[in-house]
């Protein structure tokens, strides 16, 4: 029983089935707002679903619903997901601004001392 219960306390069990859950719920969102927009889409088109469509016989119009629906689906989650999280990300934990680490740094003023203090000029400069 010992073993059980370290493996449900243990590392981030908790928290992936929270975003599991999060996830899945937010995914009813997306389905419900993907439709939404789909039958917007089918409204202006004069077909509420793209299914029956035939183009010279051929069948496209599950393809043509699934490639719509992707496409609305990766717009969503780009507008309302990946860019306000990126953009809060960078307010909040700003990127450290390039340039030489401090800890090279500091090795290279104990270089340059060490070589100042020899006698020899100094490398870099």
């Amino acid at each position: 029983m010992t073993g059980f219960k370290n493996f449900i306390l243990r590392g981030n069990l908790v928290e992936l089935a929270v975003a599991f859950i999060m996830a899945a719920a937010f995914a009813a969102v997306v389905k419900a707002t993907v439709e939404l927009i789909m039958d917007l889409i089918g409204k202006i088109g004069g077909t509420p679903n793209f299914s029956s469509y035939n183009w010279n016989g051929i069948g496209i119009g599950d393809w043509l619903t699934a490639v719509v629906a992707f496409v609305i689906m990766a717009a969503i989650v780009y507008f309302a997901i990946v860019l306000p999280y990126t953009k809060a990300k960078e307010k909040y934990f700003p990127s450290e601004e390039p340039g030489t680490p401090e800890d090279v740094q500091l090795l290279e003023e104990i270089r340059d001392l060490l070589a100042a203090q020899q006698g020899r000029p100094t490398p870099g400069a």
